[in-house]
């Protein structure tokens, strides 16, 4: 079997992150995998994709010239005679769907995000049954795309994208004496609410709280938002958190913390997240996506409304008056994701979205024997 992997683009994080470790199981199960980027942003994401072997074609286009888009990606599909395409975020699926259409070759479609945009959400349901299988990235994922694109039980795969990793480095202990530190990694976008991590400290401080230890926050990655938190921080005058920028180490990063954050408005499954409780992290989430599943409250984190700076606050003050019990939150931490995220389940996971792959319909280019209802014959010499 041939797979186009089409991704919305090779930028560092999000969707395009796990791509190595997804290809490696569809090569596992004998397929032939090239990688399709609709657009490069960043191209951040290419250095780990090149070093897992993956051949990686990106479109030197930008991110609204849908039709520019689609007839490349036609293009690539004719050259390339792919069994199936599988597709990541809605640009990818919608042209993806499209040019299966065209092309008679089937398509699955992830689904990552746990918000959509109204007029995506609409295009998506319209289009769902073009997509002969649908991918949650995890259990709340799967769930919401039943419920808002209509699709059916039995067109729904759920295959968490988070292979935890014993081997992963592990942030050492807070020590009395030293600072304590916090973080948060992700892109600086309004989704990941930096803004709401700013307007907590600042409440912190409008309230006179003294922390028994000294504490700073750093703040890991780059985006569209960069300009607004900086303009937010010097604004509420705080002075002990650091926009480092982005890293292309964050296990790194995440080892050389004592306590992770992640205010989200919006998530999935959230990598990052689980990435600090896999180095043994205690962690303040936002209770969006999956966050609220992954995290025992009281026992490896504490879980706060979305977009509520003054809860995220008191969460915060919380863990800041008992440093002693960070460490053995992070031990708890970790022993769950590794118990839910294991690189076996991974594997089985991935395994059981291979068997339902639509093969019958994928060897077979007889396009009216499978063809939708109500679905056109399409004219290949176009």
């Amino acid at each position: 079997m041939r797979i186009a992997y089409v991704i919305n683009s090779v930028e560092g994080g999000g969707a395009a992150s796990p791509v190595p470790a997804v290809v490696g199981v569809m090569r596992d199960h004998g397929a032939d995998v090239r990688v399709f980027g609709l657009t490069l942003r960043d191209g951040r994401a290419l250095p780990a994709m090149h070093a897992a072997g993956l051949t990686v074609d990106v479109r030197q286009g930008g991110e609204r010239d849908h039709v520019a888009a689609l007839r490349w990606l036609d293009r690539a599909v004719v050259d390339w005679q792919p069994s199936l395409i599988w597709t990541s975020l809605t640009r990818a699926t919608l042209l993806g769907q499209i040019v299966g259409l065209r092309r008679a070759v089937p398509v699955v479609s992830w689904q990552h995000a746990a918000y959509l945009k109204p007029a995506n959400r609409i295009l998506l349901r319209a289009a769902q049954s073009q997509s002969a299988l649908w991918i949650g990235d995890s259990h709340s994922i799967s769930a919401l795309t039943a419920e808002r694109l209509h699709v059916p039980a039995n067109r729904i795969a759920t295959w968490p994208l988070f292979a935890a990793d014993v081997a992963a480095p592990q942030a050492p202990p807070w020590q009395p004496g030293e600072p304590l530190r916090l973080g948060t990694l992700g892109r600086l976008h309004s989704v990941k609410g930096h803004d709401i991590l700013v307007m907590a400290l600042a409440r912190m401080r409008a309230q006179g709280f003294v922390p028994p230890v000294p504490f700073t926050v750093d703040i890991a990655g780059e985006g569209s938002g960069r300009a607004e938190t900086e303009a937010a921080l010097a604004a509420a005058r705080i002075d002990n958190v650091r926009l480092v920028g982005f890293t292309d180490q964050p296990r790194t990063f995440l080892a050389g913390l004592h306590l992770y954050l992640q205010p989200s408005r919006s998530e999935g499954l959230c990598i990052a997240a689980h990435e600090a409780m896999q180095a043994g992290l205690p962690t303040i989430v936002s209770a969006v996506g999956e966050l609220p599943y992954s995290v025992v409250e009281g026992t490896t984190g504490l879980i706060v409304p979305p977009g509520d700076p003054d809860a995220l606050a008191g969460a915060i003050r919380r863990l800041l008056l008992r440093p002693d019990r960070l460490a053995a939150m992070g031990t708890a931490a970790r022993t769950r994701v590794l118990a839910r995220f294991g690189a076996t389940a991974f594997a089985a996971a991935g395994a059981d979205v291979m068997r339902r792959l639509p093969v019958a319909f994928a060897n077979d280019r007889d396009a009216g024997r499978h063809r939708s209802p109500g679905q056109v014959p399409i004219d290949r010499s176009a």
